[in-house]
Order: C-alpha cells, then structure tokens, then sequence
C-alpha cells in the first residue's frame, strides 16, 4: 500500500488511526503486517460509519416508542397520523442510511486510486464468504421470530394493542431494510488492495462488518413496547425469544471460524 495519507486526514488523528489500526491486525492475527494510513483511513471510516448506523438504529427505536405513546395519549387508536409519521421516519433514516454507505464507498474509492498497482489475485467475495449460512440463517429466523411475535398481537381484539403491533411490525421492518441496505453495500463495493495482506485485511473488514449486522439489537428490543399490553401468553413467548435467540447469538459467535480464518479460506481457493 502507498504511505500517502490522504488529503482530509490531521496528523494527531493519523497517529491514532495508525495506533488503531495495529490493534485491529494484532486482533486479526495479522501482527506482522505494517499498518499503513490506507488501512487506517479505511478502518476509521468504518467506525464513524457503524457508530452513525448505532445512532440511526437508535432514532428508529425512539421514533417507534414516541408512535406507540400515541396510542395511550389524546389520538384515538384508530387514526393513522402516528403511523404515518413513523413509516415517514423510517424513510428518512434509509435516506440516511443510503448516504452513509455512500460515503465509505467514496472514501474507499479515493483511497483505491491513490494504489500504485492492484492486487494480483483480486476477488469480489460472495454472501457465503461475507456472512457465511450460519450467519445467514440466523439473521433470517430472528427476523421471522420477531415479526411473527408482533403480528400474533394483531388478532388481540383491544385497538391499543393492535397499534403497538403495527408500530413494532413497522420498526422491524425498517430495520431489516437498513440492514440488507448494509449488506448489499458490503457484497458490491470494490476490493482495495494492492498485496496479499491488503487483500487479507479487506476480506476481513467485510465479514467483521456483516456479522457485526446480524447482531438483532432492533429485534430484542422493539417487542418491549409491548410488554405489559400485550396478553401473558405472549410476554411469555417474547421472553422465551429473546432468551434463545441470544443462547443462539453467544454460541454462533463461540463455534464459527473467526473472521481472519474466512478471509484466508477464501484467499487460498482463488
């Protein structure tokens, strides 16, 4: 990789970026590689990046919790301007969300052309490689578990509940869109790397990143909007969820390869 340090980048952040980003190979069993500002640029980006997208999870929780309040306070259950409002905000946080992954995108872009020569051997590694089907499979059935918890509360004859339950179904729903938002940006932007070991690190920060999304914060904690409303059967079924979809969580993390591991599989079948 070039030494250049780009253009937009201050010398105290470099030397903390430069710092970070040795940790970051240290974590990745890559101790013997150099980190460079383009790594370290990259990486930054990155964590500004997930901690925007934190930021905009967050809103889209507060922004379901404030519509549900409606439906204990002057606006009769039945009128749609809460609803409105929040399928409003959840399109405004995709906005967001859309021009964040624009921005990593365009910041891997300028770091691509400051490259003196493209890796060798590049790859555009796929979803099985990214997430991988454990991974996969996870994410989609603690989807499903969630959506289907929020819509058993729809045949609950009271209206205020049957108004939480579309404004959880609404928040899981914006989420998930955040999320293949996410993952799309992660299959389809370009490698940047010039060597093997860039090579290594980008493959790395793809599946450091798609695991890190399949982590259902949004789906553990919509549902407790509900809690207290909703009928016994189903706060006993929504804690037995969140429970084992978390047992599930730990051990996924626990029995995979790490990330490293997948990047170097995928390196030698090229």
């Amino acid at each position: 990789m070039t030494r250049e340090p780009l253009p937009d980048t201050d010398p105290p952040t470099r030397t903390t970026d430069l710092r970070m980003a040795g940790e970051w190979l240290a974590r990745h069993d890559l101790a013997d590689t150099h980190p460079t500002p383009l790594l370290a640029s990259r990486l930054a980006v990155r964590r500004r990046a997930r901690l925007a997208t934190y930021v905009i999870l967050a809103a889209l929780i507060i922004v379901s919790a404030l519509a549900a309040t409606s439906a204990f306070g002057g606006l009769p259950p039945h009128r749609p301007l809460p609803l409105l409002a929040l399928a409003a905000s959840v399109a405004g946080l995709l906005l967001a969300q859309s021009l964040l992954d624009r921005w990593v995108r365009r910041v891997d872009q300028r770091a691509g052309a400051t490259l003196s020569r493209r890796a060798a051997h590049p790859i555009q590694p796929g979803w099985r490689t990214v997430l991988g089907r454990p991974y996969a499979i996870f994410a989609a059935a603690t989807f499903a578990g969630a959506m289907v918890l929020a819509a058993s509360v729809l045949a609950v004859p009271e209206p205020t509940v049957r108004q939480l339950a579309v404004v959880v179904l609404i928040g899981l729903l914006g989420a998930t869109a955040i999320t293949a938002m996410q993952l799309r940006h992660l299959l389809s932007f370009p490698v940047v790397a010039e060597d093997e070991e860039s090579l290594t690190a980008d493959v790395i920060m793809r599946v450091e990143d798609a695991r890190e999304l399949t982590t259902p914060n949004v789906q553990w904690s919509l549902p407790v909007v509900l809690f207290g409303t909703a009928p016994g059967w189903w706060n006993a079924a929504a804690v037995a969820y969140i429970v084992l979809s978390l047992a599930a969580c730990v051990a996924l993390h626990a029995r995979t390869p790490s990330c490293a591991t997948v990047a170097r599989r995928a390196m030698s079948v090229q």
